[in-house]
């Protein structure tokens, strides 16, 4: 067994009550990674940055290529738009009014419905991007709205913390996704959350996607 496929049946184990997507992120690990994390059974891949992204996988197989959910989980430049739009499959990382609509008219252009997330910063960290909760709010009638985007859910980056602060930052990222859906009668099926530190209390905080690097591939 692969080192991948044997910590991915841990982790299986370790989560099984909450069923919760997968994805494998590879910004730190070639394709032959990627290839190996296919063949355990991972279908959804992760990067971070669009150029590295775009190379990686057009070296891969075709039947990854064809069998995989690709996602976008780094901070989405406006220049980078063009490139990101219809080569990935949900854009996790939209942080502001202005970039979904910019990706919203590309997606037009290509003739295609692009899948995103809204990231939120609700930790307030200066080094990270996502939208403020309550401009969020503001602007989250608009965005859905869009034609050529369809908001999938949300996602955030928590930081570094103790336990009872992930609590906190979890549960409120599930709050905000349930007082959107109520107010905009706009259901959402995915809450993007928790990495390989903290994918455990993530989960118990209604986590549908979890993005884990090291846990997967050290």
């Amino acid at each position: 067994m692969n080192t991948v496929a044997a910590n991915l049946a841990d982790l299986r184990n370790e989560i099984a009550p909450y069923k919760p997507v997968i994805i494998a992120v590879t910004k730190y690990f070639g394709a032959e990674k990627l290839i190996e994390a296919y063949e355990a059974g991972l279908r959804n891949f992760a990067e971070n940055r669009v150029a590295d992204a775009l190379e990686k996988f057009s070296n891969l197989p075709e039947e990854i290529k064809q069998n995989s959910t690709f996602h976008l989980i780094g901070h989405l430049q406006t220049n980078k738009v063009k490139k990101a739009v219809g080569h990935f499959d949900l854009i996790q990382s939209i942080d502001s009014l202005k970039l979904a609509e910019m990706v919203a008219q590309e997606a037009q252009k290509q003739g295609i419905v692009q899948k995103i997330l809204l990231q939120v910063n609700n930790a307030h960290e200066e080094s990270k991007s996502g939208f403020e909760k309550e401009v969020l709010e503001e602007v989250f009638g608009e965005i859905i709205k869009l034609e050529g985007i369809k908001v999938e859910g949300l996602m955030n980056i928590a930081p570094i913390a103790e336990e009872k602060v992930l609590d906190y930052l979890f549960e409120d990222m599930n709050e905000l996704k349930k007082r959107l859906e109520h107010k905009f009668s706009y259901p959402m099926k995915e809450l993007s959350m928790g990495m390989s530190g903290d994918y455990k209390t993530a989960l118990r905080h209604g986590a549908t996607m979890i993005r884990l690097g090291r846990k997967l591939f050290n």
